[in-house]
Order: C-alpha cells, then structure tokens, then sequence
C-alpha cells in the first residue's frame, strides 16, 4: 500500500497523479474516461476503498452501453496500474476489467439490432463526440503521411503508430456511427404514478431514516455526472431503482449499510 507516513489518496487524486504522467496527447485523451470512472465510483473515496466487484461491475455496464468500450477499458487498464505500481492498491485492479459479451451488435450482422437508449443529453455528447473524432481525421492523415515520407520503413515505429492511431480512430466513427442508427432517445416528462423507473427517469426519493430527501436521474454509465444529480443506471442505488415505481421502498446497500428509501416520485 501507500509508503509509511503518507495518507492513502483519494481517487481524484490518484487520477490528477497518474495524468500528470501521461504526454500530453495522451493525457487529453485519457482524462475523460479516468474521470468518468472516479466519478462514477466515488470522487473523493480512497484507493484502497477499491475492489475487483466495483471494477468489473463498471466494465459490465460499459459493455452494455459503450460504442468504444474497449478502447475506454484499456485506459482504464493504464491506470489501475499505475495506482498497483504506487503502492495504492493491493493488487492490479486492471485484471477484472473485462466487457460482458452481448447476443446482439451494433455492427455488421449476426441477429438483430438492440436498442441503445440515450438522454437527450446522451444523445448530443455522443454526436458532440463523432464530429470531434471526424475533425481529427486531417491530423491524423498529415501524421501518416509525415510517417510514410521517411524511406526506411524497416525500423519505421511513426509509421506502425500513425497506422494504429488511423486505425482506431475510423474504427471508433464507424461504431458510433452504427450506433447513432439504433439510439432510443429517453428524457423527462411530467410524473406519473405508474411511470416504471428507466434511463432518463428523474426520481424523487426520501432516506426512510434521516428523512432527508435526494432527486437522481438515471443515466448510462457513459453519462453520469454526480454534480448535476446523474447517477448510473449500474451503481447501487441505480440498481435497486430500475423497473420500480413511486410509492415502493427500496434498500440499498451502501459502504455505511444498507439504506431504505421510499420512491416519492418518477419523471419519465
């Protein structure tokens, strides 16, 4: 674990170290996707809080939601590895990051199409996303040419790596492409008391022991953003809410305890 003397990090601040670390390019790259998984288990948790069931829960949602899962996995993969090699972690968290196999594809055949649903919000990050990797496309095809003019391409790694980069970045237009095809927009609308709770849904809920009130919307784990109150639909509380409706109770079990609130109401 951590050296003697010197306090376990927070996630935050396990991530800022590790991105510190990284090239420059590479680091733009990598930061969204850290920070998603940081705010999606717990910004300011420690550590060593860390375990194998929270890693491949957050790998297993991925898979069911994500255009480029594979590619966000082997960021993250950098990453628990560098919180391993600091002593952070007992062990390399990166093992338990596997993407759960689907019956259906976004791509290319072999069953039907499954719906993927969005927020609306979603829905324009994703777009926001293609067009931002379509842009890149002129770099990239300068870069390859830079790499090709060099004449001795036995030892020519620019190359390889210019190749590579093409390679997934066409890739990954072509999978949110396919997606964008097949995307179910869901968002808010006026409460209802049958409304069963799903992507998109805003629920009103009461902690049945404190009292104290809490409003979440339900978004995919490529979504969540804790400060605006979108919590995944693959964390805890979004687990126990799914398919429920106002009226019903629920228990959720959490580092504390297991809490019980009661649904108070449902926009969906």
């Amino acid at each position: 674990m951590a050296s003697s003397g010197e306090a376990t990090p927070t996630l935050t601040e396990a991530a800022s170290r590790y991105l510190a670390t990284l090239p420059p390019q590479q680091r733009q790259e990598s930061q969204p996707e850290v920070y998603r998984f940081v705010h999606w288990y717990g910004a300011e948790r420690r550590t060593d809080e860390l375990r194998g069931h929270d890693v491949s829960t957050y790998a297993e949602a991925l898979g069911a939601s994500a255009v480029d899962g594979s590619q966000r996995l082997e960021i993250l993969r950098g990453f628990f590895a560098f919180v391993r090699k600091q002593g952070f972690t007992p062990t390399n968290l990166a093992t338990h990051l596997r993407l759960r196999k689907t019956v259906t594809s976004a791509v290319g055949g072999g069953g039907p199409i499954r719906e993927v649903h969005l927020t609306a919000d979603g829905h324009a990050a994703l777009l926001a996303d293609l067009n931002n990797l379509r842009s890149q496309r002129p770099r990239v095809a300068e870069e390859l040419r830079r790499a090709m003019a060099d004449k001795d391409f036995r030892e020519n790694a620019p190359l390889d790596a210019a190749r590579e980069h093409q390679g997934h970045l066409e890739a990954r237009i072509r999978e949110i492409e396919a997606t964008l095809k097949h995307v179910v927009i869901v968002g808010s609308g006026p409460p209802r008391s049958n409304a069963r709770i799903g992507v998109g849904s805003t629920v009103l809920l009461r902690n049945l022991k404190s009292g104290a009130e809490l409003r979440y919307v339900l978004v995919s784990p490529s979504e969540v953003n804790l400060a605006e109150g979108k919590i995944s639909i693959a964390s805890p509380v979004g687990k126990a809410l799914m398919e429920r409706s106002a009226g019903e109770e629920v228990d959720v079990k959490a580092p504390a305890g297991t809490l019980r609130f009661r649904i108070e109401s449902v926009e969906a």
